[in-house]
């Protein structure tokens, strides 16, 4: 009969054991399956050059603030109608009109000027907010890339070890044929071959797996290895229809609406430069001995009058500069119309492709590798099964990247929009 303490102290273990496998099973219940959308949401999150862009954008509000402020004023003092000849040379005192003088001057650009310059602050920050949205969407496509890569590495290995029993299968059917008198060595050694090579295949397979981890582990700053079950590769999340409606709200494109209004601030503030600047000073004088002081209250305006080589040089300059942005902005437009449109085109002629490797090749090449196997099981040669086996493996890896590429092709078109139109 075992001791009381003893007893009590392997209970007690018994219950620390349960705990910690209870504590084990919990936390990793807790993690569900990394879904695509999960991962791009998570990502969004970490992401170090979108929080670097918000840093941006809030610097720029800051900046904007102080657009169209009066400038700081200038503190004049010194010393006026100083003599320097004669008796009285440099004295302050020798002279009734020297007197020293502190004062101040402001410059009050014109109204005009400081409302272009709000508003060309104010397009300045549209513009850094527009370069957000093609900020966001390269993040969002970089992570759903890392995460399909991950998954097509899975669904390479997962369809390379179906084919492992077999193989295993195969080498000892040789093998038992060799020993009954009814094979060769030769057959043997291309059946362990073969299998060697298929174990090559699995090994490449799970160093892609590895690569593609770190690859979705820069984004989310954890390993993951359990994925969830990818979306529909074959469905967009917004029809290609809408999606060439809504090309100006497009990522790539939404910054240039941004900068036709920053060329626009531009023009409007060289116009602005037409218009006159003021300034006010103000002098206190000082003189020395009974003689009263003095103040000195004086107006300057800028005079705009020889206009033709200078203010309208610079207005024609900003006119063809906002008529080149518009130029650039329409050739961008129809170049991100192709560019969906020939995306769209690839996308969709992967469907048949795909439904083709599913409903008809791929089952044709499982049939055509089980019927040779069991041809030499039966007596036949083992080189029919050997071709069938190359193919079969061939096949099934063409069809994952087939796979891989529909699925890029979709993370390419799923994201230029705004989350708030197209989520995945």
């Amino acid at each position: 009969m075992l001791p009381p303490l003893f007893t009590r102290r392997a209970v007690a273990s018994g219950w620390a054991v349960v705990l910690v496998w209870t504590s084990v099973s919990t936390a990793y219940a807790a993690d569900p399956p990394l879904t695509l959308q999960a991962a791009v949401q998570e990502g969004m999150a970490e992401a170090p050059a979108l929080m670097a862009h918000h840093e941006h954008i809030a610097s720029m509000h800051e900046e904007a603030i102080r657009a169209g402020r009066l400038p700081d004023p200038t503190l004049d003092f010194g010393t006026q109608f100083l003599p320097v000849d004669g008796r009285g040379a440099f004295s302050v005192r020798s002279d009734p009109m020297t007197m020293r003088v502190i004062g101040f001057t402001q410059a009050l650009p014109s109204r005009a000027a400081r409302s272009a310059d709000r508003e060309a602050a104010d397009a300045e920050v549209k513009a850094a907010d527009a370069e957000g949205a093609g900020i966001i969407q390269s993040i969002q496509e970089r992570i759903a890339d890392a995460w399909i890569d991950l998954w097509a590495a899975q669904q390479k290995r997962a369809l390379l070890s179906e084919l492992h029993t077999e193989n295993a299968l195969a080498v000892q059917i040789a093998q038992a044929r060799l020993k009954g008198g009814g094979g060769t060595a030769t057959d043997a050694l291309a059946a362990r071959a073969e299998a060697a090579a298929l174990d090559n295949r699995l090994e490449a397979a799970d160093a892609d797996i590895a690569v593609a981890q770190a690859g979705l582990q820069r984004w989310l700053g954890h390993t993951t290895t359990d994925l969830g079950d990818a979306p529909d590769f074959g469905q967009l999340p917004v029809t290609p229809e809408h999606l060439d409606q809504a090309v100006d709200q497009q990522a790539p494109l939404q910054v240039w609406a941004a900068r036709e209004q920053v060329a626009q601030a531009a023009l409007d503030r060289a116009r602005a430069s037409k218009h006159p600047d003021w300034s006010v000073s103000f002098l206190y004088g000082q003189r020395a001995g009974p003689l009263s002081d003095m103040v000195m209250l004086q107006f300057g305006v800028t005079l705009p009058l020889f206009t033709r080589n200078r203010q309208d040089r610079s207005i024609s300059a900003r006119e063809e500069q906002s008529e080149a942005t518009q130029e650039n902005h329409e050739d961008a437009r129809r170049e991100q119309r192709a560019l969906v449109a020939r995306t769209v085109a690839s996308w969709q002629g992967w469907a048949p492709q795909i439904q083709r490797y599913q409903n008809t090749m791929l089952p044709l090449d499982r049939d055509r590798t089980k019927t040779a196997l069991a041809a030499y099981r039966g007596g036949g040669a083992l080189q029919p099964w050997l071709d069938a086996r190359r193919d079969e493996i061939e096949l099934r890896l063409t069809y994952v990247d087939a796979l891989t590429a529909r699925a890029r092709l979709w993370a390419s078109l799923a994201y230029l929009l705004p989350t708030s139109e197209a989520m995945p």
